[in-house]
């Protein structure tokens, strides 16, 4: 690469070495010598220099040539490793440059050319992981990221959280100063750890520390495989500094990359298959709840042939896109109540499927919480989290006693389910399952009706109601092909009850770990994926998980990923907002009031945060702040075409608390 000089005739003020060369020139009195209204008085003390003029040595060093550096002996050991990546064809790595890992990172742009994967540059460790978080979800394939040492595992490490949470793989490499003996003092040492994966162990599926190429080659095959066998989760390389700068070596046998091959993932057993077949093929009113049952476009298809053979009512609880909502037999939970056979398909919480819990009910603060479900209501359950269980963290909920429960991969297991219900039928019932479906189909449309009726009240409210934020956004894009990202905030979960939802790709899930700050980046990613594949992507931004990480709309628009990000700007953090008043009620005292929309602590407002300003400044095409409703759909129409010529754009939209 050719570094091209200053031209001191063309900028005269080029930087603090002419600074300084000046100085010894013509003497550091003459430059910090006072103006004559400055002059001291006679007898005062006369003026200190504001700056000394550098000893030699410092000005040898800033104004001499730098010597040249020795090239390197032999194949860099991170050239090995970029074909080691390459041979997973892995599309992007987003990722915060640090020094941990310069030489992967001059390895994959220089002689790995910056394809296959594409670095993408990205301000903090937590939007890069956020981002691998959204592509997967809409490509289905993981990406890598790369965090320097202590301090960059820990800045992802709430984005790593809420992969594990959402079941999604990814694969983080952290740079790491293993050989105290040799890796720098100062910083890079502060930036070391014998062990750095163990600040994210107990929420990854797998991680290793390779000590040599080969070691390297093997680890991250198995990381990927690992990371894509259900149920998914994100996996952790260590990844030493000297290794990737080292030059390759051969310890007698030539080095060699294994082949991906991926592993099935894990079905129900036959017998217990065959039981559940048979207690949900005799019930008088089973049903059917997912959370992320559908890892793919195909377990929608399955999981709507096992619901109409049964004529089953299904709740989808929105872990992911499992069922249309646009099907008469798409239900509300409170479906559950008279069910007398459940079969919960890869929940995240059995128990607060069939209990209901009230949080801060009495003085106490305790809680109390109530069933659901009628006595004698069969449980089964097929999950497989259940092989992926750990001790510290709380994710997989309060324990629910299960009849039959199988440690399998929903959707893998679905194929067998649904023969074994077919065969489990008996003629006799057929005339009643039908009869049970004519019901369902009456409800689904008294449901609708009720759903729309709520959604018109406050329709002409200022600030804007979120059910017309969020009817006024699909209004703008539901001629397209259109991917509602994320939906971050609480907006009363119109866009569950009221898009017709139909595609896989028409909602993407939650964060998991219900982080905030995962909203921004995991939009940017998923739009990422949608740009690739000529889909439209839109989201619906809340304020306060914007600000954790912001920066991520400057790596929109750096590389141009179209996104829509409809602002819902309530101007606090609501759902504190109803703790802290609610406990004050139990507690019989006034709410301490800092701003008007809540309690001290909780808003989000004077000064206002101009959202729309701020996406301007870091290249967003923006509007705002769009507090009449009617200006919204103009609005919308007017950042839909900006989209779709290649442009992100954000609306900042005054929206109702919730």
């Amino acid at each position: 690469m050719t570094v091209k000089k200053s031209d001191s005739k063309t900028h005269p003020q080029a930087g603090r070495r002419n600074f300084l060369g000046g100085v010894i020139a013509s003497g550091a009195t003459a430059v910090m010598a006072p103006t004559l209204a400055g002059a001291a008085e006679p007898g005062a003390s006369p003026p200190k220099p504001a700056a000394l003029p550098p000893s030699a040595k410092a000005a040898a060093a800033e104004t001499g040539v730098p010597p040249e550096l020795g090239h390197a002996q032999g194949v860099p050991g991170s050239d090995f490793m970029v074909d080691v990546i390459k041979s997973l064809d892995i599309k992007y790595l987003p990722s915060n440059c640090a020094s941990s890992f310069r030489a992967l990172h001059e390895s994959l742009i220089n002689y790995g050319d910056n394809k296959m994967p594409e670095y993408l540059t990205c301000l903090h460790e937590e939007s890069a992981v956020g981002m691998a978080h959204g592509y997967f979800k809409v490509a289905g394939k993981p990406l890598i990221t790369l965090c320097h040492g202590t301090v960059g595992l820990q800045h992802a490490a709430m984005g790593i959280y809420n992969a594990w949470c959402d079941r999604v793989p990814m694969i983080i490499i952290g740079g790491n100063d293993l050989d105290a003996a040799h890796r720098p003092p100062g910083v890079p040492t502060f930036h070391s750890a014998q062990d750095i994966n163990a600040m994210v162990r107990d929420f990854t599926k797998w991680d290793d520390t390779p000590v040599s190429l080969q070691h390297f080659s093997q680890s991250f095959v198995r990381a990927y495989k690992i990371a894509m066998t259900p149920p998914y989760g994100p996996v952790a390389i260590s990844l030493d500094a000297g290794l990737q700068q080292e030059p390759m070596k051969n310890h007698g046998a030539p080095l060699y990359i294994p082949r991906y091959v991926p592993t099935a993932p894990p079905q129900g057993d036959s017998g217990a298959v065959r039981e559940a077949a048979r207690l949900l093929a005799n019930a008088q009113n089973p049903v059917i709840v997912v959370d992320r049952a559908a890892r793919t476009a195909d377990g929608i298809g399955l999981l709507v042939q096992l619901a109409e053979l049964l004529q089953a009512k299904v709740v989808d609880q929105g872990g992911r896109m499992n069922f249309p909502r646009t099907h008469y037999l798409s239900s509300p939970l409170n479906s559950v109540n008279d069910a007398d056979v459940i079969i919960g398909m890869e929940l995240s919480d059995f128990w607060g499927t069939v209990n209901a819990y009230t949080d801060n009910a009495q003085n106490s603060g305790i809680g109390t919480n109530s069933s659901r479900i009628k006595a004698g209501t069969k449980l089964i359950s097929i999950s497989s989290v259940d092989l992926n269980t750990k001790a510290n963290y709380q994710d997989f909920q309060r324990f629910q006693v299960i009849d039959v429960q199988m440690a399998a991969d929903a959707q893998a297991t679905l194929p067998a389910l649904i023969e074994a219900v077919k065969a489990a039928i008996p003629n006799s019932a057929k005339a009643a399952i039908a009869k049970r479906g004519e019901a369902t189909r009456k409800s689904y449309s008294e449901n609708k009706a009720r759903t729309r009726q709520a959604a018109a009240v406050a329709w002409d409210a200022s600030p804007i109601s979120t059910a017309r934020l969020v009817m006024e956004t699909y209004g703008a894009v539901k001629d397209l092909d259109w991917s509602l990202v994320a939906s971050e905030g609480n907006v009363s979960n119109w866009p569950q009850r009221l898009w017709p939802m139909e595609k896989y790709h028409h909602w993407l899930g939650r964060s998991g770990g219900y982080g905030v700050g995962y909203g921004a980046p995991a939009s940017v990613g998923a739009a990422l994926a949608n740009r690739d594949l000529g889909r439209f992507s839109v989201s619906i931004q809340s304020d306060g998980d914007l600000m954790y990480a912001p920066g991520v709309l400057w790596t929109a628009a750096k590389h141009k990923i179209p996104l829509l990000a409809v602002m819902h700007n309530n101007r606090g953090y609501h759902q504190e907002v109803m703790h802290v008043q609610r406990l004050a009620n139990f507690r019989n005292r006034p709410v301490n009031l800092g701003g008007d929309m809540g309690p001290v602590g909780t808003s989000i407002e004077r000064p206002d945060i101009e959202y729309h300003k701020l996406a301007e400044s870091m290249g967003w095409w923006a509007r705002g702040p769009i507090k009449d409703p009617a200006q919204l759909g103009p609005a919308l129409k007017e950042a839909v075409a900006v989209v779709k010529s290649g442009q992100p754009a954000l609306l900042n939209v005054w929206t109702q608390p919730r």
